[in-house]
């Protein structure tokens, strides 16, 4: 098993926007890692404190992930932390090497990962 991380950001706190964001995130990381969803395990979706008009677990309820368990959670609030941000971690059962595994950062939140730019 291996954990795939991602991050995207929204413009601002609205439901349609955070299932569009979380939406566009799990297709990216799903595709940048030819995941089969048979093969996910989990999906835990967390969100800055300034996030709450909805659930981004929703959006993948919404693509059909129906059996896969999800999870949401509030981030921890440290001062100076990106704004309105989404993160993912999905659980692949896969037997990809670690360094095969494709991190996928959307929008401001490759400010997170500055060091995948050279992968």
């Amino acid at each position: 098993m291996r954990g795939v991380r991602g991050a995207i950001t929204v413009e601002r706190n609205a439901a349609e926007e955070i299932l569009a964001a979380s939406g566009e995130l799990l297709d990216a990381v799903v595709k940048a890692n030819d995941i089969d969803p048979e093969d996910i395990a989990s999906i835990i979706f967390t969100v800055t404190a300034d996030l709450d008009a909805c659930f981004p677990a929703k959006a993948a309820r919404d693509k059909g992930f129906k059996y896969v368990p999800l999870l949401c959670a509030l981030e921890i609030n440290v001062p100076g932390s990106l704004a309105r941000c989404i993160r993912i971690l999905v659980h692949v059962n896969t037997d990809k090497p670690q360094r095969d595994i494709k991190h996928i950062y959307l929008k401001e939140a490759v400010r997170l990962r500055d060091d995948l730019k050279k992968d």
